[in-house]
C-alpha cells in the first residue's frame, strides 16, 4: 500500500497506525468527522471503567492523553478487541484492508429499538483502509459501501432478536482511511467498491463466528 499500516494490540488497546497521516471518515469518540490522522485506536472498556455517572468522552481523553494518542481517531467496545479480524481484498489495481472487531450483545433491528441500558455494549468497529486516493466526497460513498457490507454480514449471520433479524448493534462505528487524492467514485459498479465489499464481508463475517463461540445459548432480551 502506499502507506503501510501496523496492526499492535496491547490490552486494552488495538493500535492501527500508517506510515504517514491520511484523511480518515468516521463517527469514532475521539476526532469524530473528516480528520487528518496517523492512527486509528480501539479501547476495550469495562463496566467498572465507565459506571453511569462517568463522561465516556472525558474519561477517553484522559487515557489518551496518558498514552500521547489525542490526535489518534479512537473508537470505544466492551467487546474483547483480542477478537480482532482482518481481511483483505486486491481488485484490479485496488487494495482495501479491513480491520474489525465485533460484539452483539447490543444488538438491534432497523428501525425499531430494545431496552440494552441493563446489558453490554459489544459493538462493531470497522476500519477500512484503502490504497487509492480519494476526494472527500469518494471517501463518504466508500462509508456507504462499507456499512452496507457490514450489515450484509450481520444479516446473513441470521441473529434474532425480539424485533426480527438484527441488522447491527445501537454502538456500531465505521472510520474509512484513504490518502488524499483525486478518486471520485466508490460505487459498487468500481473496483474499490467491489474491494470495500469483499474485505468487510469477510472480516466481520469471521469476527461475528469469533464471537458467537464466547456467547454459547446467549438469550437477547424479548
Amino acid at each position: 500500500m502506499p502507506f503501510p499500516c501496523s496492526i499492535v494490540h496491547e490490552a486494552p488497546w488495538l493500535c492501527v497506525s500508517f506510515s504517514h497521516p491520511a484523511r480518515v471518515a468516521s463517527w469514532a469518540v475521539n476526532r469524530p468527522g473528516l480528520v487528518t490522522a496517523q492512527q486509528l485506536l480501539w479501547r476495550e472498556v469495562k463496566n467498572k471503567d465507565l459506571p453511569i455517572d462517568v463522561d465516556p468522552v472525558a474519561w477517553l481523553e484522559k487515557e489518551l492523553e496518558a498514552r500521547d494518542g489525542l490526535d489518534a481517531v479512537t473508537m470505544l467496545t466492551s467487546c474483547d478487541i483480542g477478537n480482532y479480524c482482518v481481511a483483505d481484498a486486491e481488485v484490479e489495481t485496488v487494495r482495501v484492508k479491513a480491520i474489525v472487531t465485533v460484539g452483539l450483545s447490543n444488538a438491534e433491528r432497523i428501525g425499531r429499538r430494545l431496552d440494552w441500558s441493563k446489558e453490554g455494549w459489544g459493538t462493531i468497529n470497522l476500519a477500512v483502509i484503502i490504497d487509492q486516493g480519494l476526494e472527500d466526497w469518494a471517501l463518504l460513498e466508500a462509508m456507504s459501501i462499507a456499512t452496507e457490507a457490514r450489515t450484509a454480514a450481520v444479516c446473513d449471520a441470521d441473529i434474532q432478536i425480539a424485533t426480527g433479524r438484527a441488522t447491527g448493534t445501537g454502538t456500531d462505528c465505521v472510520a474509512v482511511v484513504a490518502p488524499e487524492g483525486e478518486g471520485a467514485y466508490a460505487g459498487l459498479h468500481t473496483a474499490l467498491g467491489e474491494a470495500i465489499g469483499h474485505s468487510v464481508y469477510a472480516s466481520v463475517s469471521e469476527a461475528i463466528g469469533k464471537w458467537r463461540k464466547t456467547r454459547p445459548g446467549i438469550a437477547f432480551p424479548g
